[in-house]
């Protein structure tokens, strides 16, 4: 029952509010059209305490001088737009404003505003009998705004705020008929951000007060500074119940010097009195435009103490004749009856506030309000298409008319052209950095203008520190010293430890201060680098002692295989040339030397080339060599030892020259499969690095993979040689040839094994030479071990070079083996 009773007596009191109209005073003017108001002359400091729906009385509230300064801006606007016969000829512009001072409890001055005679009306109802109210001025709180601009949106009623800056305005889905004279909050933190950068504060706090456009405020530092060296360190809301002494004692233990104040004025001031009587000394306080211009704060006792206070404002911009205007209203404030024809809630209460008094107050977005009220005259000077000395009166005026002309609006007013962006904010204007200085005044000491002529600029000069006049340290931690990383400490990255990059890596502190980044393969650093050098290429180069060694001995090994054929052709038809093979003995030198190619390339810096036949020749050309020594072997142990078991294999191996047939497949075979091999995985120039090492070692990178088909048919060859040559060791002295190519293989697996062991444990510049000496090793073990005894007996023992002798060793042989 009593909540019926509660919203009844509210009903009441709305219907009246509607119905009746307001007698004559400052906050009324009669004309043919009329403009909305909303000042927040007084302020509701805290929450109200009520029991039942009632109205209460705003002057009952702080009085807040710069809103009431406000205020007389909008009425001195409209009254030289009136006494102006340029904008508005034949047309008087009237208003109707009211003391928005609660967020909540003021729903009837907006609904006197969008009323008729006491009706709202549907808007498809005929609009015959509409307001003559064709747009709103205000309200300077984007809480305030937000609660009562869906109301105008509605209708399409131009709401042109001077001082709400929140995002949310500028989306035109929720806020189709919202336009703002004053920059939204993220151009705010635009240059919050730019300051804190001109200075290099990177550990901030961040106070706001706990409303729509401080939370705002919040959200847009928080992604401002996502990619940035600054950190937020704390935050924390601020209303009428805050417990100031837990903020302050919370910012000394974290060590912030720095302090970004979100908030109006009136709450920016209750934070630096607290801060005051709670003795917090050498901070530097950054203020934003709602208070950066206060009056008395920057008087107030103790406040040098707290440290500094920089500050973002709008430019105070005179406007000619407002002091004029306000000292001709003094004597009438001075006689005005506070209670005389006012209704409830616009009884100002400001009889003891002087004109010098408004003159002197906080100027904040002051020319907002100018620029408003103008932008909204020559919107309607564009309806009533108004020319040189009358305006066509006729014309029917609807708000929704009004706002398709304010957001074409392009004029100059003071110096500024008036433009709206597509969000319905302003696309002109500029601000101003602050500075209290010791005289109580705020100081400007830089700029910032808005594209396109971008424009910022701080005179670090006129700023005078706390604390040895030196701009305050602002980090959790120390930078780091060069080639140093940081390293992360809990959730914030301005807190951190800082470790030394180790060898092999540096750090480039502009791109990534976190991570130290390791050197390329053919770079190096010694530890706490911040660049790499380059490594020094190595290689075995042709001038190298032991490669010029190894090439002589190359050439001299050609030499002699040149020598042996010229000894062999002279003495080709003696038993010792037929021995050793005949005409094969010509085809085994001259692969001998066409393996020796493959020295040369093992010197130089590495190409594709050069790893191509650092291996090839000699893989080809030795495993002919070694198909020639295993038919050899072959036929010397069958001829002795299994002839006259298998006669028949004897006739077709003589028939169909079995020992040419078998070095053609071999050959055939070994060069299809190194075709195959290099070109499906050829051999590249690569490189051997190690961390403490200044050089890089050039190498020739073999795919193992690749090569291990024609390895296996080699290393099977050389196998099958050994079998046949071992099996033939007992056989007579002059064929004993057999023992020559067992030598010769045993030398040849030696070898081998000691290069690739000394490859797999020393990966130096040298190993590339050790491959062209065991290359070379391989074949001078064949050219001693199997031609050279040869050739001894040519020259030096001609009659063991006989028929007989020969035939007398095959006897002797005979016999024993039958016996």
């Amino acid at each position: 029952m009593n909540g019926i009773l509660a919203q009844v007596c509210l009903l009441g009191y709305l219907l009246q509010a509607l119905t009746e109209p307001a007698p004559a005073s400052e906050f009324v003017l009669d004309g043919d059209f009329f403009l909305g108001g909303l000042f927040d002359i007084h302020q509701v400091s805290g929450g109200l305490s009520q029991d039942r729906p009632e109205a209460f009385a705003c002057s009952s509230q702080p009085f807040i001088l710069s809103s009431y300064r406000r205020f007389q801006m909008m009425r001195f606007s409209i009254e030289e737009i009136n006494n102006s016969t340029n904008l508005l000829p034949n047309v008087t512009l009237g208003y109707k404003i009211f003391d928005h001072c609660s967020d909540r409890h003021n729903f009837p001055d907006v609904f006197n505003l969008i009323s008729v005679n006491g009706f709202i009306k549907p808007w498809n109802e005929s609009p015959k009998n509409t307001s003559r109210m064709i747009a709103v001025v205000g309200t300077y709180t984007s809480t305030a705004t937000l609660s009562f601009a869906p109301l105008l949106m509605k209708d399409l009623i131009p709401l042109v705020s001077y001082g709400a800056s929140s995002s949310v305005f500028s989306r035109k889905c929720q806020f189709p008929s919202f336009l703002r004279t004053i920059h939204p909050n993220k151009d705010v933190i635009k240059v919050i951000l730019m300051i804190l950068k001109e200075f290099d504060c990177r550990w901030v706090s961040f106070l706001h007060i706990d409303d729509e456009y401080g939370r705002d405020g919040l959200d847009l530092f928080i992604k401002s500074i996502s990619d940035t060296e600054i950190c937020l360190a704390y935050r924390n809301s601020l209303d009428t119940y805050t417990d100031y002494t837990k903020i302050f004692q919370l910012m000394n233990s974290l060590r912030v010097n720095v302090t970004i104040v979100f908030a109006p004025e009136w709450t920016a001031e209750a934070l630096i009195k607290a801060a005051i009587k709670h003795n917090i000394i050498n901070k530097v306080w950054i203020a934003v435009d709602a208070w950066s211009l206060h009056k008395m704060l920057p008087k107030e006792n103790g406040i040098r103490k707290i440290g500094t206070v920089v500050g973002i404002a709008e430019p105070v911009i005179p406007i000619p004749d407002f002091n004029d205007f306000i000292y001709s209203l003094e004597a009438r404030y001075q006689q005005e009856d506070a209670n005389k024809g006012k209704v409830c809630n616009q009884i100002c209460n400001c009889t003891n506030v002087t004109a010098q008094d408004i003159i002197n107050a906080d100027p904040s977005f002051s020319f907002s309000v100018y620029a408003a009220v103008y932008a909204i005259g020559h919107a309607l000077h564009a309806v009533l298409q108004c020319g040189v000395d009358s305006c066509n009166i006729s014309v029917p005026v609807h708000p929704h008319m009004i706002l398709t002309e304010l957001r074409r609006s392009n004029f100059s007013l003071l110096n500024q052209r008036v433009q709206f962006d597509e969000n319905g904010d302003p696309k002109y204007g500029s601000y101003s950095i602050v500075f209290w200085n010791e005289s109580g005044e705020a100081e400007e000491v830089g700029f910032y203008s808005f594209p396109p002529s971008f424009q910022f600029f701080i005179n670090k000069s006129k700023i005078k520190w706390h604390e040895n006049g030196e701009v305050p340290v602002s980090f959790c931690s120390p930078e780091c010293s060069e080639g140093f990383a940081k390293k992360q400490e809990g959730t914030h990255k301005c807190c951190f430890n800082c470790t030394i990059c180790q060898t092999g890596t540096y750090i480039n502190s502009t791109a990534n201060p976190y991570d130290c980044i390791d050197c390329k393969e053919t770079e190096w650093s010694e530890a706490g680098s911040t660049s790499c050098n380059l490594r020094r290429e190595e290689y075995t180069t042709f001038s190298h002692g032991g490669a010029v060694v190894i090439i002589v001995g190359t050439w001299i090994f050609v030499c002699l295989t040149v020598a042996v054929s010229v000894l062999f052709i002279r003495n080709y038809k003696s038993p010792v040339a037929k021995s050793a093979g005949g005409p094969m003995c010509f085809l085994i030198l001259a692969c001998l030397s066409l393996s020796s190619i493959s020295v040369f390339f093992n010197f130089g810096k590495p190409t594709p080339a050069s790893c191509v036949l650092r291996y090839f020749p000699f893989l080809l050309f030795f495993t002919i060599c070694i198909a020639c020594f295993l038919v050899r072997s072959f036929q010397i142990v069958y001829v002795f030892k299994m002839a006259s078991k298998y006669p028949i294999l004897l006739n077709w191996w003589m028939k169909y020259h079995g020992q040419w047939l078998v070095i053609i497949v071999i050959f055939v075979i070994q060069a299809s499969l190194l075709v195959h091999g290099y070109s499906s995985a050829p051999p590249k120039p690569g490189n051997i690095t190690f961390p403490d090492s200044k050089t890089v070692t050039l190498i020739c990178d073999q795919n193992v993979q690749a090569m291990s088909g024609f390895l296996i048919l080699f290393s099977v060859l050389c196998f099958l040689c050994f079998i046949f040559s071992y099996m033939g060791k007992d056989l007579p002295k002059n064929y004993n040839e057999a023992k020559s190519i067992t030598f010769c293989l045993l030398q040849l697996v030696i070898i081998w094994i000691i290069y690739a062991t000394t490859h797999l444990l020393y990966h130096a510049y040298y190993t590339s030479a050790l491959s062209a000496l065991a290359v070379l090793c391989s074949l001078y073990s064949f050219l001693f071990w199997y031609f050279l005894p040869k050739c001894y007996i040519i020259l030096l023992q001609p009659e063991r070079n006989t028929q007989q002798y020969f035939l007398s060793l095959i006897q002797n042989y005979t016999e024993t083996s039958s016996f």
